[in-house]
């Protein structure tokens, strides 16, 4: 292996970790040793990579823009290393996934553990746009989200649909009735989530195309945080339909007049796809047909 190759590695563990320490740490090299691999790439370059702050070793703006780079490098080594070891055994392997719902992900996710328990994964939840960034970005293998993308890098799978509801506390006047014509919602506040979601974009969307303008919105950066603001009575919430938790007098109210409907999709890089633990799990992921729930949700008709 070339001094430079080592350096770029060295400098990859360093950056990934946030320190000298814990990079040596996780490669199981004393760390004199990183630290010289690390300097010999930024002293034959006449370059800095990390401004050292006590244990702490920050990026600089070359660092940041290296560290993209080298992120792709290590991705394209793993990938390589995946073919010449013949992985489509599965018997080992690790997986990066990112989801704008942990109940979207999670179906798909138990088949394959119980298919193949060896293999390692990690799961990080974020908004759409969040989740995208990590697959272009090589941060995620896979991505699980509700907004479509048609970029010609990105294989795409449908996975299911799924519909945007809206829930209030059982006291709240609205909570009288099973279903409202989004008109209803004039003037009423909302709790919703984050810029960036597409919870928001569709539902804000569906909102203009109905004139309907709401009262105060309370902006939540997590669904969790969506039914925790509902229930303090801040507002009547919208989540999906598979994400309400019904309980602690919460009830659920689906919404008539407009296009709720939202797809789910299973998105990875297309020079990645034919890797064989990234297919396996997107063959998991699309096991069950795509379901698509009625226009009125799972809610029955109202008692008015």
């Amino acid at each position: 292996m070339s001094a430079f190759l080592s350096g770029l590695r060295a400098f990859h563990a360093v950056a990934a970790a946030g320190s000298f320490t814990r990079a040596a740490k996780a490669r199981g090299v004393s760390q004199p040793t990183l630290s010289a691999q690390v300097r010999g790439l930024e002293q034959t370059h006449d370059v800095q990579l990390f401004d050292r702050v006590g244990r702490a070793a920050r990026l600089t703006a070359l660092g940041q823009s290296l560290f993209v780079i080298t992120t792709r490098l290590i991705a394209a080594e793993d990938e390589a290393a995946d073919l010449l070891a013949a992985t489509r055994t599965l018997r080992r392997g690790h997986l990066r996934i990112a989801a704008d719902s942990a109940s979207h992900v999670m179906p798909g996710l138990a088949r394959f553990r119980a298919a193949h328990p060896a293999v390692t994964f990690s799961l990080s939840i974020g908004n759409s746009s969040d989740v995208l960034d990590q697959v272009m970005n090589f941060s995620a293998d896979v991505a699980v989200t509700a907004r479509q993308i048609t970029d010609p890098r990105t294989h795409t799978i449908l996975l299911r649909r799924d519909r945007l509801v809206g829930f209030a506390p059982a006291g709240h006047a609205l909570a009288r009735h099973r279903k409202i014509p989004i008109e209803a919602l004039s003037g009423e506040d909302l709790v919703l989530r984050e810029r960036g979601s597409v919870t928001r974009e569709v539902f804000e969307g569906r909102l203009a195309g109905a004139n309907v303008r709401p009262g105060a919105l309370f902006e939540a950066q997590s669904r969790e945080a969506v039914h925790e603001a509902v229930r303090a009575g801040l507002g009547v919430g919208v989540v999906f339909d598979s994400e309400f938790r019904a309980g602690q007098g919460l009830r659920k109210i689906a919404i008539t007049g407009a296009d709720l409907d939202v797809a789910e999709y299973a998105v990875c890089l297309e020079e990645r796809r034919r890797i064989p633990l990234l297919r396996a799990f997107l063959d998991a992921l699309a096991a069950a047909p795509p379901t698509r729930l009625s226009r009125g949700g799972s809610a029955r008709s109202p008692s008015e």
